[in-house]
């Protein structure tokens, strides 16, 4: 076997010359195309490496007695090429000069429910009152890269709203009698695009969709197919040059750290892309391109708010879910005729209901950026609708209970000043002493809070290591503990700028060197045993107080006319206490104070400060530190 003869070559003494490249596959097995793998230089390499690189597998494979065949070449997120070849040469292929890495391709699905799965499911029972879809703005000033399959552009709904581009990268349809009629072929794409800006299916009814073809009739696609998909939008906005740019993933396949890449480069170019989560029931992290961090991937809910149920399926949750939009039988545009209707549910739905959420923010502030974008959906979305019991109890608390909202009307006016804040979940970290886990916030984002939650309550605590520009949120494992999340409570504001002071040594406060900062959170590690959390204090010298064996991290930021106070709320009769800051203040960090009891830990959800402690102890103290923009708002309790 080919991984038999790269495992062999790797165990051989290894010269500068013959270093192996990584070989990746996806962790779907069934999803995996054998035969057809995505080879990606390393940074800093141009096409002519590209040309270079070719040549030589060609001319080691003919040598060895093997045919290859490049099928594309990629230069936009990184240069490399796609190759059929057969696996068998993949061990002269690792050791190629400049490869970085090879990933074997696979497939990539669209992610609404089949019409005969659909017909199975329980009828739609909500009955929603009936009124008059105003929403704050049409979407005009947006434009939306959707990646799906062919659309029926002369639908009513869609006519003059779709441009049909002349991309397309599909496989061959499986099986040997495969109906290619127009309405099958376009049936998801067209569901999409309506769901995007139909006339009266649509969310932003004026967003002008541009359709780029990587799904075949049977709503399958490949990873190389969708890299070439992406490469080519970012073409066109190369030769055209759009100041709002929505990118739609209404697909998931098998994690993909190329197609991961790719997303990320076109976050990084300006455009805000918006994933499905996928419709496995299963943890959202395992999925491309749902699992990059950079992207905006959104689940399912039914009319309930509810997580959708699809047969032996649901929507994905977990902490790579940004937020939830409705996904469970939604009516838009049929393919079967120009006026046809019909209902689909999944996540695709779901995400093209983010989509157009995305375009009328777009055409309030067309400046925004993708995080921008994110953090103000965030706040516009209902909060705390969703029963998370129906997840698997280790995704409850790290998948977010927000349901997508359009802004109201009143915000169409200016949100530049106001200070916007979400929680970053890591993954759980392993359960050996001093095993940590990292959560991050992403590009354009300041981390104003850092804190750390172990469900067993053994926890050493948290500490945010710098790395010039970028911040890490470590959780700390403790001593038998069965494992830690890390969470970053990650903000926007313009002119926003924080700083991170240490304690001197343990035992001694962290403190803001500078007046004009001021503290937004506190980090505490426990350095003789499990951890008693750092208390935040406000006067004179804000600074994080301290304990003997303890060292603490002050989180000190400064923006124009930016104010921070403190809440506490306690209880010695409950094992959780809330606080939460007011409307016109954001929560930034989230602390808690023991009570001779063993502190699971501080969550910031939306703008409340959650303190879990263990059973049967004397409870603990919540403390909120709420920030904003001066606006003499006065400062009142919000405890639960």
């Amino acid at each position: 076997m080919m991984l038999d003869r790269v495992s062999q070559d790797a165990s051989e003494p290894k010269y500068e010359t013959e270093r192996s490249a990584e070989f990746l596959r996806s962790n779907k097995a069934a999803w995996r195309i054998p035969g057809q793998y995505v080879v990606v230089l390393q940074d800093g390499t141009h096409q002519s490496h590209v040309q270079r690189t070719i040549r030589r597998l060609q001319a080691k494979a003919a040598r060895s007695g093997y045919i290859t065949k490049i099928l594309l070449t990629y230069s936009g997120a990184f240069h490399g090429f796609l190759v059929k070849m057969s696996s068998d040469i993949l061990h002269l292929a690792v050791k190629l000069p400049h490869v970085e890495y090879i990933e074997e391709d696979s497939f990539i699905f669209a992610q609404s429910v089949p019409w005969n799965l659909q017909r199975l499911l329980q009828p739609f029972s909500g009955n929603p009152e009936s009124s008059e879809y105003t929403p704050p703005n049409d979407g005009g000033m947006a434009e939306v890269y959707l990646m799906d399959s062919s659309v029926q552009s002369t639908h009513r709904e869609i006519e003059g709203r779709v441009l049909i581009t002349d991309f397309s990268n599909v496989p061959e349809e499986d099986g040997v009698r495969v109906h290619r009629q127009a309405s099958q072929c376009d049936s998801h794409g067209t569901h999409i695009a309506g769901v995007v800006s139909g006339r009266d299916s649509g969310v932003a009814r004026r967003a002008r969709v541009n359709a780029v073809r990587v799904l075949n009739c049977q709503g399958k696609g490949t990873v190389s197919g969708a890299l070439a998909g992406v490469e080519f939008i970012r073409a066109a906005l190369a030769a055209r040059p759009l100041g709002s740019v929505v990118v739609l993933l209404p697909f998931v396949g098998g994690f993909s750290r190329s197609l991961n890449k790719a997303c990320r480069d076109m976050v990084a170019y300006g455009a805000v892309l918006i994933a499905a989560a996928g419709n496995f029931r299963d943890d959202a992290c395992l999925y491309s391109p749902a699992s990059e961090p950079e992207v905006i991937t959104v689940g399912a809910i039914n009319s309930e708010d509810q997580p959708v149920s699809l047969g032996a399926g649901g929507t994905n949750f977990g902490r790579c879910v940004d937020l939830f939009a409705p996904g469970d039988d939604i009516i838009s545009a049929s393919s079967d005729c120009s006026t046809c209707f019909t209902t689909r549910s999944g996540t695709s739905q779901a995400a093209a209901h983010a989509a157009g959420v995305a375009a009328v923010i777009l055409s309030i502030s067309p400046n925004a950026s993708s995080v921008e974008v994110l953090q103000r959906m965030l706040r516009e979305a209902t909060t705390n609708t969703i029963n998370p019991f129906s997840m698997p109890e280790q995704h409850q608390l790290p998948t977010p209970n927000l349901v997508a909202a359009l802004p109201a009307a009143a915000v169409a006016n200016s949100t530049e000043e106001e200070l916007l804040c979400r929680s970053v979940w890591s993954e759980r970290s392993g359960a050996m002493t001093n095993d940590r886990a990292v959560a991050r916030c992403r590009h354009g984002e300041e981390m104003m809070g850092c804190t750390s939650y172990a469900p067993d309550g053994v926890r050493m605590g948290e500490t945010i290591s710098e790395q010039g520009v970028l911040r890490d949120c470590l959780a700390h494992n403790g001593p038998g503990g069965e494992g830690v999340y890390a969470l970053a409570r990650c903000c926007v504001l313009r002119g926003l700028q924080c700083q991170v002071h240490a304690s001197p040594h343990p035992g001694q406060d962290a403190e803001c060197a500078d007046r004009h900062h001021h503290l937004t959170g506190c980090s505490s590690l426990f350095v003789t045993g499990i951890l008693s959390d750092s208390c935040p204090h406000h006067g004179d010298r804000e600074r994080c107080l301290t304990t003997d064996g303890m060292t603490s991290g002050a989180v000190c930021c400064h923006a124009p006319s930016l104010e921070c106070q403190l809440l506490e709320h306690q209880s010695t009769i409950n094992e959780q206490v809330e606080v939460s800051c007011p409307g016109g203040w954001t929560l930034t960090d989230c602390s808690a104070i023991s009570r001779g009891s063993a502190v699971i830990g501080s969550v910031a959800r939306g703008n409340t400060c959650l303190v879990r402690s263990a059973t049967g102890t004397d409870g603990a103290a919540a403390i909120a530190t709420c920030c904003h923009i001066s606006q003499s708002l006065p400062l009142t309790s919000a405890p639960h």
